[in-house]
């Protein structure tokens, strides 16, 4: 079993990849082909992507029963003995520059600064 989704990408890379798999969702494909075709489709989708974001998750012989691939995506797959787990991006890369976690945004009433943060 193959799924591929797609986020951002040129109509025509859609239009190539429902000629081996069925898109059951705007930008989500999915199907059974070879390893072969499979690797051939994933090319492509790089080639291709553009400004776009992609995601490739595939069956194999492993302990998950499934392993994944991103292209151009925040959260990167990492290796934890043997388990592949999601890193997600720190909160100190999400937040703005110019804005630090622990202070309050303009705007936001008191109920909930002291609900965020514990201070009026």
């Amino acid at each position: 079993m193959t799924v591929i989704v797609l986020t951002n990408c040129p109509s025509g890379l859609r239009g190539f990849l429902t000629r081996w798999l069925l898109e059951i969702s705007a930008g989500v494909f999915i199907g059974n082909p070879s390893a072969r075709i499979r690797d051939a489709l994933w090319n492509e989708v790089q080639q291709y992507a553009g400004q776009g974001r992609a995601l490739l998750a595939h069956t194999t012989n492993n302990e998950q029963g499934f392993t994944f691939r991103t292209f151009d995506h925040q959260w990167h797959p990492i290796d934890h003995e043997g388990v592949t787990l999601i890193q997600r991006p720190t909160a100190k890369a999400q937040a703005s520059p110019t804005q630090t976690p622990s202070t309050p945004p303009p705007g936001w009433s008191r109920a909930s600064k002291r609900r965020r943060w514990g201070r009026g």
